[in-house]
C-alpha cells in the first residue's frame, strides 16, 4: 500500500506515520531525510544533489524523483510507502504517478490530518519536556503528577522548544496550506482523499487511519 500522509507541524503526523511503520512494516519516505542520507552515502544521485546544493541551488524535481525511485527499488515490491513532504506541486504529483506506475505500484490513499488552528496553537505552545529523559508534558493536558518532578525519571529540569510559540505555529500553518493547496484538488478529483480529525486523541486518530486503510 502506498499513501500520502498530510498534516501541518503539530498535527501528530510523525506519531501516526511511526505507528504505521511499526504495525504494517511500511517505510516512511521523507524527502529531506532521503536527501541527507544519499549525500552522506555518496550514491550517484546523492553526489548530484550535493553538487547542486554546494552551488547554492535548489534540488530539482528530477533529483527528488530519482531519490524516491532508488528508495522504492531498495524496499522491494511488498513494502508499503508513506510519502512525507512529497509531492508539493502538480508537477511532482505527476512525477509520483510515473514513479509508482513504473514499479507496478499505485497511490492508494491521501490522508489529511485536519486541525483547528487555534486549538493547534494551544497544543503546541503548551508543550514541554523533561530535560533529562525527554518525556513530554503539556501545560493543560498533561502536567507531572508531582509539580516540578518528572514522572519517568524524577528529573526536576524541564525545557521548551524555542519555536513552540504562537507566531511560528501560525506561520507554519500558512506554509502548510500554501504547499498542500496545489495537490489536494488533484487527488480529490480521483476520490482518494480522506480527512481525519487530527485534534482527536492519538489512539482515535490511529483507529480512523486504520479504517481508511481497510477500505
Amino acid at each position: 500500500m502506498n499513501i500520502i500522509l498530510l498534516g501541518p507541524p503539530g498535527a501528530g503526523k510523525g506519531t501516526q506515520a511511526q505507528r504505521l511503520v511499526d504495525k504494517h512494516g511500511m517505510r516512511q519516505l521523507s524527502t529531506g531525510d532521503m536527501l541527507r542520507a544519499a549525500v552522506k552515502a555518496e550514491t550517484p544521485v546523492g553526489l548530484e544533489a550535493k553538487a547542486v546544493m554546494e552551488r547554492g541551488e535548489l534540488v530539482s524535481d528530477a533529483i527528488v524523483s530519482a531519490l524516491i525511485g532508488e528508495e522504492l527499488d531498495a524496499m522491494g515490491p511488498d513494502v508499503g510507502a508513506i510519502f512525507d513532504g512529497y509531492p508539493r506541486t502538480a508537477a511532482q504529483a505527476e512525477a509520483l504517478d510515473a514513479i509508482l506506475s513504473g514499479r507496478g505500484r499505485h497511490l492508494d490513499h491521501v490522508i489529511e490530518l485536519e486541525v483547528d488552528e487555534d486549538a493547534l496553537v494551544e497544543r503546541v505552545t503548551g508543550r514541554f519536556t523533561c530535560a533529562n529523559c525527554g518525556k513530554g508534558y503539556h501545560d493543560t493536558f498533561e502536567q507531572p503528577k508531582a509539580l516540578g518532578v518528572c514522572d519517568k525519571c524524577g528529573g526536576t529540569e524541564f525545557k521548551r522548544r524555542p519555536d513552540d510559540n504562537e507566531a511560528t505555529v501560525r506561520t507554519r500553518m500558512a506554509e502548510y496550506r500554501a504547499k498542500t493547496a496545489p495537490i489536494l484538488p488533484i487527488y480529490d478529483s480521483r476520490g482518494v482523499v480522506t480527512r481525519v480529525n487530527g485534534m482527536a486523541e492519538m489512539d482515535h486518530v490511529t483507529a480512523a487511519i486504520e479504517r481508511v486503510l481497510a477500505v
